[in-house]
């Protein structure tokens, strides 16, 4: 049972995504392993960062602890709710304390509806359900409100996706993500696609309705400045698995898994001095394909520091000093 300060808490996650058919004499159905095996806990009112190269399973982490994966194995508990376990109706009453932003402002909202219908949608929909009791006045003022709290003005809101730029359609996402009024939002690359001067915006966007709302985050990037910036603790992934998580700023100062170390070390350092003197770590080798398990640590073939015992048994996330968790053999008694 998760504890009383912890709103989510991830077991064990794993999405398998079947490949192809049996074959023609009943052959053994292959899978991609997106995500094998994942554990984390946010507490109430922070922000987790996920982080990793392209492909290594982020966004299906996001979907599958939302549902709209259901996932292989594991568990996902929201605030004491085991969402895995829910049928459609109870997992619908459950999504309204936890609610998406996606990446591609363009594709994530309706080009037929007008920015006020979208925002208004996710309240009509659980309100004709019974879930929320709002009138058509209070959904049209929450509307309203809600446009000018993430910097819209509410006199758009007869317009429709197309006429607004990429940063005014993330606000529109957030603003329709913040109408069931939910305790944890998930936000998948949400300033990937914008420009660097209003990814800026978003972010201190992001971090103003936190304070104000007491919202909790995961959230998704593969910038790691982004990451940086946004997030109170951090966990790297790698491969379908976190090899590392901990705070953020003793992540960046001291990163223990030879990945993650990698990883900080392709970021590049606004300090010439600094950036001239350190030292790169370049990897060799390709990432493994995710359609084959693995016995071992899943770095294996790219990790310089790999022992024998590497190859044979995957490592475990275990603690390696206070609140900096690990995956790695180097620092396993």
């Amino acid at each position: 049972m998760a504890e009383k300060d912890t709103l989510l808490e991830v077991k064990d996650l794993k999405m398998h995504f079947p490949i192809g058919g049996k074959g023609l004499f009943g052959g053994k159905q292959q899978y991609i392993y997106a995500v094998d095996g994942v554990n984390f806990t946010i507490k109430k009112g922070e922000t987790l960062g996920l982080v990793g190269e392209s492909g290594c399973g982020k966004s299906t982490t996001a979907r599958a602890v939302a549902q709209l994966y259901r996932p292989t194995g594991g568990s996902v508990n929201l605030a004491g709710k085991e969402l895995t376990r829910l049928n459609a109706k109870d997992l619908i009453a459950a999504r309204k304390n936890m609610q998406m932003v996606f990446q591609d402002p363009y594709a994530s909202l309706n080009p037929r509806m007008t920015s006020g219908d979208i925002i208004a949608e996710p309240m009509k929909i659980y309100a004709r359900k019974g879930l929320v009791a709002m009138t058509h006045k209070e959904i049209d003022e929450r509307v309203e409100q809600l446009m000018e709290r993430v910097g819209l003005s509410r006199f758009f809101r007869n317009r429709y996706p197309h006429e607004f730029s990429g940063g005014q359609r993330q606000r529109i996402g957030i603003a329709r993500a913040l109408a069931l009024r939910p305790e944890l939002m998930l936000c998948d690359e949400p300033v990937s696609a914008l420009d660097v001067s209003i990814q800026a915006q978003i972010l201190n966007l992001f971090k103003d309705l936190q304070d104000e709302f007491g919202l909790t985050y995961l959230f998704i990037a593969h910038d790691l400045a982004v990451i940086q910036y946004i997030s109170t603790r951090v966990a790297v992934m790698y491969l379908g698995i976190i090899a590392e998580i901990s705070g953020s700023a003793d992540l960046y100062k001291k990163p223990l898994h030879p990945y993650t170390q990698a990883l900080l070390s392709a970021a590049p350092i606004p300090d010439p001095a600094i950036e001239k003197e350190r030292k790169r770590i370049i990897l060799t080798g390709d990432v493994p394909s995710p359609d084959k398990q693995r016995p071992g640590c899943y770095f294996y073939d790219r990790c310089w520091k790999r022992m024998d015992k590497c190859k044979a048994e995957r490592p475990q996330l275990k603690e390696a000093e206070p609140g900096h968790e690990v995956a790695c053999f180097l620092y396993h008694d």
